[in-house]
């Protein structure tokens, strides 16, 4: 368990644009950064990062927060992971207890699959750095490919041993659980029981973007692949590994993208490990797996440039083609670069130096376009199949979804092809509509399975893990929590009068729970009421500053809602902040008071009145309704006239 004031500790060391960054290409957009949200589909950068206030927030789809609920999220890791991630990020030590039997047996499935991966990648790559035959038949695997040593430390290289037990019994003497070196797909178990998966073969961890260890891949030596059509085997999918959604060498990868705005795209581990000795240390693979949404979605978060670098073979074009309209359809710059004489980036950097492999990929690249037309139209003299591969053509630029991008790629195929470029307009436009209307289909389809499912329960799992309250918090209250939050240790009232003929100060927190509390009255959302609570309790302490305390909560739903309610779209410029600064706080919160109270009398009166339509004629039910309703109508004109504002009965 980790005390508070290392978690204090912590959270002042942290600078959030180095936080997201490590996840998010930023660029500087006045005060502030931004780019493209990690949590949805985005087109436009609409995540916006405060330096000044340590939050972000997404301005489409919402969510946000410290550097903590963004680790929480992105990473699907728990509070005290987000803390060590950060602790280990700014070099401070935590002290933490040692844990009883029954927590390390409550301890998550997913954290335990994490702990096993990481001892064998460090278990494989001591194999094959200190041990006999790891020595010799594993390094001189790597070695006989030119691997040097600091490429093995880079990717963590290692090896199996050839015996089926060995690293069974391996982690069995250190303590692992079968249960999870079969979870994690590190061995299979099967009626003769549990088996090493990779014995034998030359290990390649795959890191995920924040450098954890998801699963593995195994390639058999050459000695062995006579014969063998299965050269590589990889881990399979499980709670931490999900191949579709992991990317060969990101983690390695990351800030050498964002630094050169592009990413290569290669197909396998050794391609990769081939650029990143040539000086190219900004290349992924997706690993023989045909490119997904998710791994692009994932690139496009560095960035929009990608080049897709396969060898000439039919398998690579294949490869090539496969790829490009998903790639377009989410925004990226395509450029295609097919290797000659059958060479994959592997064999071709072994036969040219590191000098000569950059300028062969700068001076050969091309645009999808020009890939495309010369693919496709090669010799190709049959009117039909010419117009097919001119349909081939426009429906990639079809899916681009910038117009202005759409817009010059027409022109340009209309240069390139000999093509009328009205012909081509209207032909992408008949695909564009064609597409709006699947995606309707689609949607419709989704909204009536929708309506057949059963309403969920009040208490919901949210994007953190955590569960909340769905009640519907109405605008009023969630603009006085707001102030609560921003400014409730700022004084409003001095000199107050009390009972005893003394004077007191109040200020945001100690009002608003003094106004309420004299009525009986309370926000409708138990962590409202929480947050207000123990602003009170810590506003009297002479250095509390209450969206400091919030932003910093162990609670992650405090935490999460302070950074939400902390920042909004206005914040972000200076305007608005000047203008906050002029508003009178007092008159505000007073207001927001009263409108809290003006909602609670109107929904009384929409109480009294569907109980008198339900009365109908009965007078003795009717009358003490009708004194009530008239009671409640006087106390709402008086709020409002005490508001500013006049009701019409």
């Amino acid at each position: 368990m980790i005390d508070r004031a290392t978690v204090d500790k912590i959270m002042d060391a942290v600078n959030i644009v180095d936080v997201v960054g490590e996840f998010v290409n930023l660029r500087k957009s006045g005060v502030n950064y931004k780019g493209l949200c990690p949590f949805h589909d985005d087109k436009t950068p609409s995540f916006m990062v405060s330096p000044a206030r340590q939050i972000c927030k997404c301005f489409s789809c919402g969510e946000g927060g410290n550097a903590i609920n963004f680790l929480m999220k992105h990473e699907q890791i728990t509070y005290p992971e987000a803390l060590r991630w950060l602790a280990k990020k700014y070099n401070i030590e935590i002290q933490e207890r040692e844990l009883s039997d029954d927590e390390k047996r409550e301890q998550s499935e997913r954290e335990s699959m994490f702990v096993v991966n990481e001892w064998a990648c460090d278990y494989f790559h001591d194999i094959l750095k200190n041990n006999v035959d790891g020595m010799a038949i594993g390094k001189q695997y790597f070695r006989s490919r030119g691997v040097r040593d600091d490429i093995i430390e880079k990717f963590k290289l290692g090896f199996a041993l050839t015996k089926r037990d060995a690293l069974v019994n391996e982690a069995k003497r250190k303590g692992y659980k079968e249960e999870f070196l079969v979870k994690t797909g590190l061995c299979i178990e099967n009626e003769h029981g549990v088996y090493d998966r990779f014995a034998g073969r030359a290990i390649f961890p795959w890191l995920n973007v924040s450098g954890k260890v998801v699963a593995f891949g195994g390639r058999k030596l050459d000695a062995a692949t006579k014969g063998v059509q299965q050269k590589y085997v990889n881990s399979p999918d499980s709670e931490i590994y999900h191949k579709e959604r992991e990317l060969y060498g990101i983690y390695q990868a990351k800030k050498a993208i964002v630094k050169e705005d592009c990413v290569y795209m290669v197909e396998g581990y050794t391609d990769v490990i081939a650029m990143h000795q040539c000086g190219l240390e900004n290349v992924v693979a997706n690993s023989g797996t045909a490119l997904s949404i998710y791994q692009i979605r994932l690139l496009h978060r560095f960035t929009p440039n990608i080049v897709l670098l396969y060898d000439g073979d039919e398998a690579g074009i294949h490869a090539a083609m496969r790829g490009t309209d998903m790639l377009l359809q989410e925004g990226m710059n395509v450029k295609v670069l097919l290797l000659p004489d059958g060479d994959d980036p592997d064999s071709f950097s072994r036969k040219h130096t590191a000098q000569q492999f950059k300028e062969y990929i700068e001076q050969h690249q091309t645009d999808f376009i020009e890939f495309k037309t010369d693919l496709l139209l090669k010799n190709v003299k049959d009117p039909v199949k010419r117009a097919e591969a001119i349909n081939n053509i426009v429906r990639s630029v079809s899916v681009i979804p910038d117009p202005i991008v759409r817009a010059t790629y027409i022109t340009e195929c209309s240069r390139r092809l000999d093509v009328n470029e009205r012909t081509l307009i209207s032909q992408t436009n008949k695909y564009i509509a064609g597409d709006k209307e699947e995606q309707r289909r689609i949607e419709e389809r989704e909204n009536r399975a929708n309506s057949q499912q059963p309403i969920a329960n009040s208490q919901q799992i949210d994007n953190f893990g955590l569960h909340t309250q769905q009640e519907q918090v109405s605008e009023v209250e969630r603009l006085i929590i707001q102030s609560v939050i921003r400014h409730g240790e700022e004084i409003i009232f001095e000199g107050l009068e009390t009972d005893d003929g003394g004077t007191v100060n109040l200020n945001v927190a100690q009002y608003v729970d003094y106004d309420l509390s004299s009525d009986g009255l309370s926000f409708s959302s138990p962590l409202y009421n929480t947050i207000l609570q123990e602003a009170v309790e810590h506003s009297v302490e002479p250095d509390f500053k209450a969206f400091n305390y919030f932003m910093q909560h162990p609670d992650p739903a405090i935490s999460q809602l302070a950074a939400a309610l902390g920042i909004d779209s206005h914040q972000l410029s200076k305007s608005f902040e000047m203008k906050t600064s002029e508003a009178s706080l007092r008159q505000r919160v007073q207001h927001l008071i009263l409108d809290f109270r003006l909602d609670i009398v109107s929904q009384q009166l929409k109480r009294i009145q569907q109980q008198m339509k339900e009365a109908g004629a009965d007078m003795e039910k009717l009358r003490p309704l009708m004194d009530e309703y008239k009671e409640m109508l006087e106390l709402r004109n008086a709020l409002a006239r005490q508001r500013g504002s006049d009701v019409m009965v």
